[in-house]
């Protein structure tokens, strides 16, 4: 099948090992703000915007979780960049995934963050089509009510989702409900990727249990886990430290941290 990638907005900072930074649904790469700003002095960091998401196009093509690992491999073409860490949370992980199947070559270290490789069982699938009818009818904000409390239960973070959510383009927010939805299974596949994996979880995440997540560590690779106390789904705005060190601990396990003068 082919694809037609769109040009994915992005911020970029530091300099030295490329790490790619692949944001939740619905949201865009600010929820990573306070990481890359632990990681810019020692890694080249980029935090697109997915497809449909933020300020990138939808494009005119059906999205799919793999096109949108299309996307962060032509991001990567223009920005001249042949192999990167990629760390994906939430659907990002499902990017990630997604590129490391199609891209095996060019993943240097994966990150996992409260994500998971099984498909959507089928009432949360059946889930995400209503909240696709709610949209169409209602707008994004009724995802707010839904979604929020189950995210954080600071309610400052939940305030600053809610800012981004409310500016969330409907059209890119469907088809990435309908992107996940309709997103393969990858837990079969986790055993092929051989690049240095950590998994990261929250310990009070309400979507992604740990035993879950101990099970796609297991199954990967070199893969480990990192468990991070007290903190639930959205890790990146939580526990931006922790989940800075264990990025910082497969880059040092891939050999990429850049040397000091």
């Amino acid at each position: 099948m082919e694809y037609t990638p769109v040009d994915l907005y992005y911020v970029e900072s530091g300099q030295g090992t490329p790490v790619v930074l692949l944001h939740a649904f619905p949201f865009d790469h600010s929820t990573w703000d306070p990481v890359a700003g632990l990681l810019q002095s020692h890694y080249h960091v980029i935090q697109p915007d997915l497809r449909g998401q933020g300020k990138s196009p939808l494009g005119a093509e059906e999205c799919s979780i793999r096109l949108m690992a299309e996307d962060v491999a032509q991001l990567m073409d223009r920005l001249q960049i042949p192999r990167a860490i990629l760390a994906g949370h939430s659907m990002g992980g499902y990017v990630a995934l997604a590129f490391a199947r199609a891209y095996p070559g060019r993943l240097a270290g994966l990150g996992l963050v409260a994500t998971r490789a099984a498909a959507d069982a089928p009432e949360t699938r059946q889930k995400r089509l209503v909240q696709v009818r709610n949209i169409k009818r209602y707008g994004v904000k009724t995802l707010a009510k839904t979604m929020l409390p189950s995210l954080s239960d600071s309610p400052e973070i939940q305030a600053r989702l809610k800012e981004i959510l409310l500016q969330a383009p409907a059209g890119g927010t469907i088809a990435a409900l309908k992107a996940m939805a309709d997103r393969p299974d990858s837990t079969d596949f986790l055993h092929e990727i051989t690049v240095p994996s950590v998994v990261i979880t929250g310990e009070n995440d309400r979507l992604i249990s740990y035993e879950r997540a101990e099970t796609m560590a297991q199954l990967l690779g070199r893969g480990w886990m990192e468990k991070v106390a007290g903190a639930g789904h959205m890790l990146t705005l939580e526990s931006p430290a922790a989940v800075a060190a264990a990025i910082e601990q497969l880059a040092q396990a891939v050999g990429s941290r850049k040397q000091e003068p």
